[in-house]
């Protein structure tokens, strides 16, 4: 089993009434915050691997690599 850690944290009342709001469908408070943070990490990834490819779709030098790229691996279909 994983090793579990204990924390506390101090909410203000925006903070409990999301708490409350994720605990609705029947998770405990660890539950809940748990999967809060799961789901944020997730969503902050999502959201860097989008910047990372919108930085490298607009740099120049990796459209033209991509370019080659796609040449190349359309003139190895063509040979079949």
């Amino acid at each position: 089993m994983a090793e579990q850690r204990a924390i506390s944290i101090r909410l203000d009342a925006e903070a409990r009434r999301a708490l409350e709001t994720l605990m609705r469908p029947g998770r405990t408070r660890s539950e809940a915050i748990r999967h809060a943070l799961i789901d944020a990490a997730g969503r902050r990834r999502t959201a860097e691997l989008a910047a990372e490819a919108e930085a490298i779709a607009a740099d120049p030098d990796d459209r033209a690599e991509m370019a080659e790229v796609a040449a190349l691996m359309e003139a190895l279909r063509e040979k079949g």
